[in-house]
This record gives structure tokens, sequence and C-alpha cells, in this order.
């Protein structure tokens, strides 16, 4: 208690209470303040816990792969085991980080908006969204002709099959063009040449067959052309160094539609030792084949003068979207499904059907008002593509018409 009427008794400190040097500025935290604001230390910063800095790594190193992929794919023969990755991976793989991302309170906000972006890149590049045509695509069936494509990688002519079923299976399309891949018997790693050519006869009278190495294109439409690649009439040439884009120029109404039947090599062989030197051989060697192939059918379409079709199996899923086989042609996908389309494997592996490895182009102004992957998993492991293609008349296109 103060004494009343001395001077500076107020003043007197607290016993409790430390003298205050002179000029001593310092004062007391403030009420909630943490012991390193009331000493004027800085505040340390929180560290992410194990699982926020997983999740960013996680998202970091998931952006490096995939713009590398989309810079490497189909320009670098090593990455050709990249590309065997199943596309919809594309979509899982961001969409798992960003079920775990609101777990990471410190990081969240930011994290959230790239793996959404990730996530649209990957749906896109998978299949999803625009760019891909859902069972049309473009171009007018107004006055035009149709005409009923059948499509199949047949996965060895009749090698394990019966032939009876196999050849009911091909008649029962009914298809006005067939353009079937994989013409040819395998003896250890020698492709062996087939000529079923009277069967073929017997069973499609009236149809046009025309054979180039292992790919075989029947028509019971006019053929206008057959543009054959001069190869040695030795050993295997026939497969390795015949055309795998095989063209036949056919005649639809009053115009001329070039028909690409198309088998790129595969990029590797299933159960290959991946330790081993060969297998690595056998990639550089199957893109470098690859690459020629794409090259010469692109400079066939470049020359050619009429409007195209392309199908058949490119043996790549990344076909419609970083792997382009031709500049100016158009990708056709069907419609049905939530999924992107997927044609392989339907049979003789286990695995899921994931890839999709059987693609549909085309040019100018002809339309595909119906697409869909059929059957043939009785006989091949890819489904078939039935395709029913419109061919606009020449004064309906603005074309002139053609004579022959």
């Amino acid at each position: 208690m103060p004494v009343s009427g001395v001077p500076g008794a107020d003043e007197v400190p607290a016993p409790h209470e430390p003298a205050r040097a002179e000029g001593d500025t310092a004062t007391a935290p403030s009420p909630g303040g943490s012991a390193a604001e009331g000493t004027g230390e800085a505040p340390r910063a929180r560290r992410w816990c194990r699982g926020t800095r997983l999740l960013v790594g996680a998202t970091a190193v998931w952006t490096l792969l995939l713009g590398l992929h989309v810079l490497l794919a189909g320009n670098w023969w090593l990455w050709l085991l990249v590309e065997a990755v199943p596309p919809l991976t594309l979509v899982a793989v961001p969409l798992l980080l960003l079920a775990v991302t609101p777990l990471a309170r410190p990081v969240r906000r930011w994290l959230a908006p790239v793996l959404v972006l990730l996530l649209l890149a990957g749906a896109h590049l998978s299949g999803f969204g625009p760019g891909w045509s859902g069972g049309g695509g473009t171009g007018t069936t107004a006055g035009g002709t149709e005409v009923k494509v059948f499509a199949w990688s047949t996965d060895y002519w009749q090698m394990d099959d019966d032939k009876q079923d196999f050849y009911a299976f091909l008649r029962g399309q009914d298809a006005d063009v067939y353009l079937l891949q994989e013409y040819l018997y395998w003896e250890g790693d020698d492709p062996v040449r087939i000529d079923d050519t009277a069967r073929l006869r017997e069973e499609f009278p009236g149809y046009h067959v025309s054979v180039e190495g292992e790919l075989l294109t029947l028509s019971r439409l006019p053929v206008v052309a057959e543009h054959h690649r001069r190869v040695p009439d030795t050993g295997t040439a026939w497969y390795h160094e015949g055309s795998k884009a095989q063209r036949t120029d056919i005649q639809v109404g009053d115009r001329t539609v070039s028909f690409y039947n198309v088998h790129m090599p595969v990029p590797f062989q299933v159960g290959d030792n991946p330790l081993s030197g060969r297998f690595y051989r056998f990639l550089r060697d199957q893109y470098a084949w690859r690459d020629r192939e794409l090259d010469a059918l692109r400079s066939d379409l470049a020359e050619n003068p009429h409007p195209a079709l392309l199908t058949g199996d490119f043996n790549s899923p990344w076909t419609g979207s970083l792997l382009d086989p031709a500049p100016g042609t158009r990708v056709h996908s069907p419609g049905s499904g939530v999924l992107p389309a997927r044609s392989w494997p339907v049979s003789d592996y286990p695995l899921p059907k994931l890839w999709r490895l059987d693609w549909l182009f085309t040019t100018e102004d002809l339309a595909v008002p119906g697409y869909r992957f059929g059957g043939g998993g009785d006989f091949s492991d890819h489904a078939a593509q039935e395709i029913r293609l419109v061919v606009p008349d020449p004064t309906a296109s603005g074309h002139p018409k053609e004579t022959r």
C-alpha cells in the first residue's frame, strides 16, 4: 500500500518486479503471443509432414513424366516401353493424387488446380473430350454412296482356328470392302507366306482379291488400281521389306477412294527378357521400321489426289493423339460407352482390354456415320472394326465428276 504524502512513493518498484534500466524499451509479451514473439525472435516455419512432401514430390514427378511423354512418344526408340502403358493411366494417376490432396492442408489450395490441369491433359490424350469424334466425324451424308468396310487383325491366318468357322465369321460380315491383316503363318521367328486365294475366291465370289505381303484386301466394288511396293523375291523380303500400308484405289459411285490397309510393326515381343541385349536391339529395329513405314505412308498420302480411308492395326495406343500417321487426316472413335474405345486384347492374353491399337482415319469430305468395334474374339486377340463409310457424290461435294 503506498504511503500517502511521500513524493514518488507510487513509483517504487514492486518487490517481485526487477527494476528496469534506463532506456530499456522491452515490452512484455502480448496476451496469447508466443515466446518467440516476446523475446523478439523470428517464428520458425512449420515443416510439411512426410505425407505432404510425398504428395508434392509425386505431382512433380508426374508432371515431368507427362511432359516427356508428349515430347518423346514416337520420337525415341527407348520410349516405346513407356508407350506400352495403357492410356487410362494418364487419368488414373492424377485422380489418385487428387483424392488425397485434401489431407495435405498446407498445399491443397495450389496443388489441387495443378492436378486438375494434369487430369484434363491426360484425359484428352487418353481419348476423352473434344477432338475425338464419337461414331461419326465430319462430312455430309446427303447424296452419297454408302460403303460397308470390315477391318480386322486376324491373329495369323487360321493357325489355331477352325477353318470353316473362320470363313463363316468373315462371310457373315457381308462387307463391301474387307481390310485384313496378318495373312501369314509363323514358324518360330520366321514369317511363312501363304496362298489361300482359291478358298477366298470360293468363299467370296465376285470379290477382287488383292494381296501384298501379309495384307489382304477384298472388294466387291470395282478396283481401279493396286499400288504394290516392289521387293526382292527372296527369303522373307515380302514381309520385312513389303509395305505395311497396302493401298487399293476403289470406285465408289462416281469417285475413286483410296483404301489403306495398315499393319505397323509391333514395338516388342511379349515374353522377351527385358534384361537381354536382344530385347533392346529388337526394340530399336522395330522403331526404325515403324518410322520408315509411317514416312512412306505420309509421302504416299501427300501425293494421292483421291480421298482416303486408313484403318488397321497401328500397334500403338497413342496413334490418335501423340503419333500422327498422316497430317490432315481425321481420327474417328466409336461413340458407345463411358470410357474411350479399346480393342486389345480380347483374347489370348491374361490382360484386361485397356489398349486401343486399331484405328480409323479419313481425309477430305468422307463421312463415317457408323463405326464400332465388333466381334472377332473367338479367332483373334483384336476386336474387329465395323465401319459405315459415306462417299458424297461429286456434285454434292463440289468435286468434278471423275471419268475412267
